[in-house]
């Protein structure tokens, strides 16, 4: 695993307040300060634009999140599928980024909390023309039905 220092006060943001609506789990923002965190790459470039296994099975999703590990991008606990928490499941690598425009949180599965961290390397979100949900032209209309 790589392990990554945070500069004092980089990796904080909201101490004590709620994870974001859509963090797939329970948890609260941390104060991290110098702390060393496993399971963080920042070389491992994304392993596309989208939801790797969605594309593959011509699905869909809600929202994406990165492996901060390796790269993989899966999509969220509210897409039908959740790949990103099936691929944590799969390898035991524990934390995520956002990969949403304008959203830089990482999460950790092992704790339920989220942090501010490093950024990655490029790009650190999906195509800003990319719709939500995505991919255009496979989200059925009544997708508000099949979410969690």
């Amino acid at each position: 695993m790589i392990r990554v220092a945070f500069p004092p006060g980089k990796a904080t943001r909201n101490a004590g307040g709620p994870a974001p609506a859509d963090a797939p789990g329970p948890g609260t923002w941390q104060t991290v300060g110098m702390a060393e965190i496993d399971g963080i790459d920042v070389t491992a470039a994304p392993s596309g634009t989208g939801c790797a296994e969605c594309l593959a099975a011509e699905g869909w999703w809600v929202h994406l999140r990165r492996c901060a590990q390796c790269g993989h991008i899966g999509c969220c606990d509210t897409s039908p599928a959740q790949h990103a928490t099936a691929h944590y499941k799969a390898t035991g690598h524990p934390l995520i980024r956002s990969f949403e425009p304008g959203e830089d949180w990482f999460y950790s599965y092992e704790t339920g909390e989220a942090y501010d961290g490093p950024a990655l390397a490029p790009p650190e979100h999906r195509p800003v023309t990319q719709p939500v949900p995505g991919p255009e032209g496979r989200v059925p209309d009544d997708w508000q039905t099949r979410i969690h």
